[in-house]
């Protein structure tokens, strides 16, 4: 009695429940159309009337899908009884899983997440044109490192000419001579290209202020409030004027301009000739201005490579923003946004619990009618007739039967005589039915021939 109790039941829990399931289908299905909605309302263009009735076509579509399916489901997976029906079922169930994730649950994820989504992926270009600019900006300074370089000799030049100039450092002769003229000309040369330098600097210093404005604007763009799309649009406004001033920043470098500064140095040395009024002052301005010449020959060398290091350095490539939507973004930043997947997906296959949740009941269910005894499925209809056909069957066996005396073959029955004629029941034959049991008993039948007998 305790299986048949628990049968019922179960039985009578998963008829009462039948209510609330069909309620909880239909609330999640509209939920989900509900976000389908939002979500491909975003992905449409055109007139607004257009994508207002296209979008709500596509989510009472989904809507109307995802409720018929999850009905078939819950009515069909806990009826089947062996495995491989049970297989198939789940195989099927399955399969609608992953139609539905197609169609319905990532434009729920781009409504639930679509504008952090967007917002991520604008905070990723940031940091990305950040450090381009920094790398452009770098690079821009490199060639700075040659100032100093540049500068010593430079002063080293001038330094020599001033002391050839006034006490003969060089050649043993003051005054103003060809070695004094040489080395004023290569410390004017050293000059010039100190000034190059700086004005690079100060060109390579504007752009990255220039630069850093932008960033500025376009990190306020990430982090304000409002709709992201006219925020989007902003933003990728700000980045085209940033690669004109990244471009802007790789073309200061002086790095160039220096190798082939340092390159005429060696290579358009002029030395002047020598203007001593005695053979011998004339030998020692040639010997000086031979020392002068290796002196910027071997300048020259160091410069040109340390330039050459500085353009050897890898310059920035040119990045390319592309504005994404709300699910493009969604599904390219979709580790940042596991919770708002999780949620999405839950609301469409949530009914996959309801599902196995009533082919665990409809197991136990049969499982525990299955070992009822056969007293246990008797009703009281049953009990009632079989009583009934015990009764009967005593009455016939308490009637006594009626012998007749014998007559011959010839004499007929008096008119209105009547006949009692005692037949036995032919026994059943075990061959004909093994499964039915003859009762004994005697079966009555009268016969009424003519008149009866004083």
């Amino acid at each position: 009695m305790a299986s048949q109790n628990n049968a019922a039941r179960i039985g009578q829990t998963i008829k009462g429940l039948e209510v609330t399931s069909r309620f909880a289908l239909a609330v999640l299905a509209l939920a989900s159309g509900v976000y389908t909605y939002l979500g491909v309302r975003g992905l449409l263009d055109g007139d607004a009337n257009f994508v207002f009735f296209a979008a709500i076509i596509y989510s009472v579509a989904v809507s109307v899908g995802i409720y018929v399916f999850w009905s078939y489901m819950m009515r069909f997976l806990p009826l089947m009884r062996t495995m491989s029906q049970r297989l198939i079922m789940v195989a099927i169930m399955g399969l609608g899983s992953l139609m539905i994730v197609a169609m319905s649950s990532w434009l729920n994820a781009a409504a639930l997440a679509g504008s952090a989504a967007l917002e991520q992926h604008m905070a990723v270009t940031l940091e990305e044109y950040t450090g381009d600019l920094d790398a452009a900006h770098a690079n821009a300074l490199s060639a700075q490192s040659l100032l100093p370089d540049v500068q010593r000799a430079s002063e080293r030049f001038a330094t020599l000419a001033q002391e050839e100039r006034e006490g003969g450092a060089l050649t043993g002769t003051s005054g103003s001579g060809s070695v004094v003229q040489l080395l004023s000309q290569m410390s004017g040369q050293m000059d010039g290209l100190t000034t190059t330098i700086s004005q690079s600097q100060e060109r390579a210093s504007g752009l990255f202020a220039t630069g850093g404005e932008h960033l500025a604007v376009m990190r306020e763009l990430v982090s304000a409030p409002g709709e992201v799309q006219p925020r989007a649009d902003a933003f990728a406004a700000e980045i085209v004027a940033l690669t004109g001033v990244i471009a802007a920043l790789q073309e200061t470098s002086v790095a160039p301009s220096v190798a082939r500064a340092a390159e005429d140095l060696s290579l358009g040395f002029i030395a002047p000739v020598a203007d001593g009024q005695s053979a011998g002052l004339v030998m020692r301005q040639d010997a000086a201005m031979a020392n002068i010449r290796g002196a910027v020959d071997a300048q020259s060398s160091a410069l040109a490579e340390a330039a050459q290091a500085i353009m050897a350095e890898p310059e920035v490539e040119p990045r390319r923003f592309v504005p994404l939507s709300s699910a493009e973004a969604v599904l390219r930043y979709a580790s940042d946004f596991v919770p708002s997947w999780a949620g999405a997906i839950s609301i469409d296959l949530l009914p996959v619990v309801l599902v196995l949740l009533l082919s665990v009941a409809h197991a136990a269910m049969r499982r525990d009618a299955e070992s009822l005894d056969d007293a246990e499925t008797l009703t009281a209809a049953d009990m009632m007739r079989a009583v009934a056909l015990h009764n009967q069957m005593m009455a016939v066996r308490a009637q006594p039967a009626e012998i007749l005396p014998e007559r011959s073959e010839d004499e007929e029955p008096a008119t209105g005589e009547t006949e009692t004629l005692t037949v036995a029941p032919e026994p059943a034959r075990a061959e004909d039915d093994d499964t039915v049991t003859q009762l004994p008993g005697l079966t009555q039948r009268k016969r009424t021939e003519g008149p009866q007998r004083p």
